[in-house]
């Protein structure tokens, strides 16, 4: 990895996921000392990651509202809950990473709402509030795979600046495979943004398809 120190692992624990449609797995979490960023953020070993040739990986940002609230004005928590079922059935890892609003922070994301619902897509509002579009860095992250010795990855996102951003930092993604399209009448416009402003993997319908 390029000049970044690798951290210790700090503890390892089984523990029983459950999901609200009844998918239930069981996730080896793994937490760090020595991350760049300070943030206390979570590896979730699901499946056999020892028998995976290449282990499937997803970088998740935490989203209190879709992950915990099912809010539905993202995708966020659908994207979870298929991220893990898939990597478990291949082996693989979820980190699962503190880097809430695209890392601006909860509350930020909730005044960027407000302003997506007064017209603003939700780049442009992170931009009227004075903040980066996307404030995420995933330097902890290609530290966290150090960590767990994993140096060859295919990553599960439809994001391309992620697998970018893992290869800068000496990560060796061999391919990204797309998540699927989460789409809802709530968050259509959301979705769009992502595929036009930042070039995001997806094929969307039109609102009308979904209403229909």
């Amino acid at each position: 990895m390029r000049d970044i120190p690798i951290p210790t692992v700090r503890t390892r624990v089984q523990v029983p996921l459950l999901f609200a449609d009844g998918y239930a797995v069981t996730a080896e979490a793994v937490t760090f000392r020595g991350l760049a960023d300070g943030a206390e953020h979570l590896a979730l070993i699901l499946g056999d990651l020892s028998a995976a040739a290449t282990p499937l990986v997803r970088l998740h940002s935490e989203c209190l509202t879709g992950d915990v609230f099912g809010s539905a004005r993202c995708d966020c928590g659908p994207q979870l809950r298929e991220a893990v079922e898939r990597i478990a059935g291949t082996g693989g890892v979820l980190l699962y990473l503190r880097q809430e609003g695209r890392g601006i922070g909860l509350y930020n994301k909730l005044d960027a709402y407000a302003l997506q619902d007064q017209g603003l897509d939700t780049y442009e509002a992170n931009l009227a509030l004075g903040l980066p579009e996307d404030a995420r860095d995933y330097t902890a992250a290609a530290q966290m795979l150090a960590a767990l010795g994993i140096g060859t990855l295919d990553l599960l996102t439809n994001n391309p600046d992620k697998a970018h951003q893992l290869r800068s930092l000496g990560v060796t993604v061999r391919a990204t495979r797309p998540t699927g399209v989460h789409a809802t009448p709530d968050n259509l416009r959301y979705l769009h943004a992502k595929a036009g402003h930042t070039h995001h993997t997806i094929a969307l319908p039109q609102l009308a398809d979904l209403a229909g």
